[in-house]
């Protein structure tokens, strides 16, 4: 029985290992002991005695990453099978903040820099697909379940005993975290999230033959449905301008791209920059998505229909954290149909029944939290310190 126990015991090291919650401190012949001798006691021992707490040693942490120039750091993370890029500054309560498309972890600049100065420790991944992350191949490994299982990894991961934290999220950022409450909001204390309200599932309706019968086959969502295509598109247009143009759209009516026509005007025409946008920071976007391409964010979009199938059971369900939500009066999806009355007149308050405040800024577009960061940070801070 105690040699029984002794290997159960041996094995459950190994396995905390080999995920990463531990770090062994043996090296040459008492490493080869400990992993191939059949003295069970003798190799517990020095397991037991060898092992250094992993992922919470921040001493370790800071010599496996960069830091930057701005006092970010940033690291790779294991998670759910995946390596994960994250930026990350800052001690205090963790807040997760939560990027969308085409956007990585660097649209929270504004944001990590204001809060990690305020005692908060700011986590801003990049998302699976996107920047130096990775990025599966097949649109089916981009479900609500599958981002959401890479948080709830990274939050295993960073946060140590917390249970709880902060999150923060636009574009399908937001709509990852609406799925993160919903699947798990023990994780967490209270949510921002901005531009995308919460959508509830609609048992008859899959998304795609919804958004085709309303807005046609240019849409951009059903345009991003062609694998290879858009791709190809993009490409002729030149990555760095397709950026670009997303990043300025502040038509708040739908963004249409039809076939051969990119964005509805000439390719060699400048686009100019709004104040907000540089063009150093459109060069760092630039960077990362010609390393990768826009597939990894395409795929989101091309697994909308699977998702739909697979979230059935929670059809229904509701949102049960303390939620703020901020919105631009010029953004395309607050002037999308219906959008205002769901908001407003009371869906939104029966779907996410803590929801506490909806603010509508005049004036401001899509990406709102890089466009007025200092109002977006006030909103942020206010919310957050009722739950500190």
């Amino acid at each position: 029985m105690q040699y029984e126990h002794r290997a159960k015991q041996k094995q459950q090291i190994l396995v905390g290992i080999w995920a990463g919650h531990y770090r062994l401190n043996l090296t040459g012949p008492l490493l080869y002991l400990a992993l191939y001798s059949h003295d069970a006691k003798y190799i517990t021992y020095l397991l037991i005695t060898s092992l250094k707490p992993h992922a919470y040693n921040h001493k370790e942490r800071k010599r496996q990453s960069t830091i930057m120039e701005d006092g970010i750091e940033h690291r790779t993370v294991n998670v759910n099978g995946i390596n994960m890029h994250i930026a990350e500054k800052g001690e205090g309560p963790l807040i997760l903040f939560i990027h969308g498309f085409p956007d990585l972890w660097y649209s929270w600049r504004h944001q990590i820099a204001f809060f990690a100065s305020r005692g908060y420790r700011c986590v801003a991944p990049d998302l699976r697909g996107f920047g130096d992350s990775d990025a599966p191949s097949s649109p089916s490994a981009y479900t609500s379940l599958h981002i959401v299982g890479d948080l709830i990894g990274l939050l295993d991961a960073v946060a140590g005993e917390e249970e709880k934290v902060f999150v923060v999220g636009h574009d399908w950022g937001a709509l990852t975290a609406w799925s993160l409450c919903m699947y798990r909001p023990e994780r967490v204390k209270a949510l921002v999230n901005l531009s995308v309200a919460f959508t509830p599932r609609h048992p008859m309706r899959k998304p795609l033959q919804t958004l085709r019968a309303v807005y046609g086959n240019d849409y951009y969502i059903c345009r991003f449905q062609e694998s290879g295509v858009i791709e190809e598109e993009f490409a002729e247009i030149g990555t760095e301008r397709v950026l670009k143009e997303f990043l300025t759209y502040r038509n708040p009516g739908p963004l249409y791209l039809p076939k051969g026509k990119g964005f509805g005007h000439p390719t060699e025409s400048p686009i100019l920059l709004p104040s907000w946008l540089s063009e150093q920071e459109c060069k760092y976007y630039a960077s990362k998505y010609q390393k990768t391409g826009f597939t990894g964010g395409f795929n989101y979009y091309r697994s909308l229909d699977l998702n739909w199938e697979l979230t059935a059971p929670w059809t229904g369900a509701q949102i049960k954290v303390p939620v703020k939500f901020v919105v631009g009066d010029v953004d395309l999806t607050y002037n999308a149909p219906g959008a205002k009355d769901y908001i407003h007149k009371g869906g939104f308050k029966r779907d996410v029944p803590l929801l506490e405040e909806v603010v509508v800024l005049e004036g401001a577009g899509h990406f709102l939290h890089q466009e007025r960061p200092h109002e977006i940070n006030k909103h942020i801070y206010d919310f957050f310190r009722n739950f500190s």
